[in-house]
């Protein structure tokens, strides 16, 4: 796995860069001392994996993950424990506390490795679609479900959430996988982590869609390289 670290710390620079000398399955591409500069070389090569702390001078480690559009995968580092919850949210593959052992290196590194691997496979996980409805795997059964009824899918890892109107199905599949089964319209990707059912859409508010849930509204985010077409699809069925 092609491997960059981002950090402001010599010391720590120097750390991450033997211990993954030490690992046959990383090649470390990159020192960065900043986002910026992490940021460059991502535009010019396809890295797999990056450590990345998150205390740093001008753009923080998690604002960094925020600013990209498909982020590779994630190891925060850093000596602040309060992050961790706000890392995971973001999919990172681990969150490292400095100082750094090898073992919980090596720990952190081998919950990355196997991923690569996983949604390579999870692609070829099996869905059952018919004209109206769609079989997908939970809790080692086929749950059917009917298009009319599901409101959205949100990505998690390599899981997926689809959103009904009485609840809920967790299956273990990739938002790509999903996206290619369901039909189009009424189902729209709108973020790298949503699809809508654009069916159960009840307002457009800037760079959010409204559905209904539980209820209540829900504002799903509508990423920068989903709004032209959505903006199309709206303005078509604009009265």
């Amino acid at each position: 796995m092609k491997t960059i670290i981002v950090d402001d710390e010599p010391l720590a620079l120097e750390i991450l860069e033997e211990f993954i000398n030490k690992v046959p399955e990383l090649k470390l591409v990159k020192k960065c001392q900043n986002a910026i500069e992490a940021g460059e070389i991502l535009r010019k090569q396809e890295i797999d994996l990056i450590f990345l702390d998150i205390q740093m001078p001008q753009l923080t480690g998690i604002e960094f993950v925020k600013s990209l559009t498909k982020p590779p995968k994630i190891i925060f580092t850093t000596a602040y424990s309060q992050y961790a919850l706000e890392g995971f949210e973001l999919n990172a593959v681990d969150y490292l506390l400095k100082p750094i052992s090898f073992d919980r290196f090596m720990k952190a590194v081998n919950k990355a490795l196997p991923q690569a691997q996983a949604s390579a496979n999870i692609d070829n996980e099996e869905i059952e679609a018919g004209p109206d409805f769609i079989f997908v795997k939970a809790d080692k059964k086929l749950v059917r479900l009917k298009y009319n009824e599901i409101q959205y899918v949100e990505g998690l890892k390599d899981y997926v959430i689809i959103k009904t109107d009485t609840g809920r199905v967790i299956t273990l599949q990739t938002m790509k996988s999903l996206e290619e089964k369901l039909p189009t319209p009424p189902f729209m990707r709108i973020h790298r982590s949503y699809i809508v059912n654009l069916d159960k859409i009840n307002a457009v508010v800037g760079n959010m869609v409204e559905v209904m849930e539980k209820g209540q509204p829900k504002s799903l985010p509508v990423g920068k390289n989903y709004r032209d077409e959505l903006e199309r699809v709206v303005e078509k069925n604009r009265l």
